[in-house]
C-alpha cells in the first residue's frame, strides 16, 4: 500500500506552522509562571528515561481529549495553563500535537526542538516520573 503522506511530511508541514522552541528558549521558560511543560511520551518511556522537572504527563493519544473543557476528560492544568510547551522524545510526535491542538484552537502552544532527547543531549534538568498516589 503506497501511502499519499509519510510520518516525514507531516511533520515538515507541522513545523511549517507552528512555533518551534530552541532547547535555551525552553529552559528560559522552565520556571515561568503560567508556563506548562506538556511530556507527550507514554509512560514507557517516562519511567525509564524521566522527564523535564514539572512536567505534566499527557499521553499523545489523550491530549485532544484533555485539552478540551467539553470532554468529559478534560484535565484543568491543561486548561488553565497561559502557555503549553509540548515535548516528546525527538520532536515528531510534539509537532503533530502542537499543530493539532492550534487546529483546535488553541494559540498558547509550542514544542521544543530536538525534544527529549535533545534536551537530555544539552544538559538540562531530568527528574525521575513522579510516583502515581494511591
Amino acid at each position: 500500500m503506497a501511502l499519499h503522506k509519510g510520518y516525514k511530511q507531516l511533520v515538515d508541514e507541522a513545523n511549517a506552522r507552528i512555533r518551534t522552541l530552541s532547547i535555551a528558549e525552553a529552559q528560559a521558560k522552565l520556571n515561568e509562571p503560567g508556563v506548562l511543560f506538556v511530556d507527550v511520551r507514554d509512560a514507557r518511556e517516562l519511567d525509564a528515561e524521566g522527564m523535564i522537572p514539572g512536567a505534566y504527563s499527557a499521553p499523545r493519544g489523550m491530549l485532544e481529549f484533555w485539552v478540551d473543557p467539553d470532554s468529559p476528560y478534560a484535565r484543568k492544568p491543561l486548561i488553565e495553563a497561559r502557555e503549553l510547551v509540548l515535548y516528546c522524545a525527538m520532536s515528531w510526535r510534539s509537532a503533530l500535537a502542537t499543530a493539532t491542538l492550534q487546529e483546535m484552537g488553541m494559540d498558547n502552544v509550542m514544542h521544543v526542538d530536538g525534544g527529549f532527547a535533545a534536551w537530555k543531549q544539552a544538559g538540562a534538568p531530568v527528574a525521575p516520573r513522579p510516583q502515581r498516589k494511591g
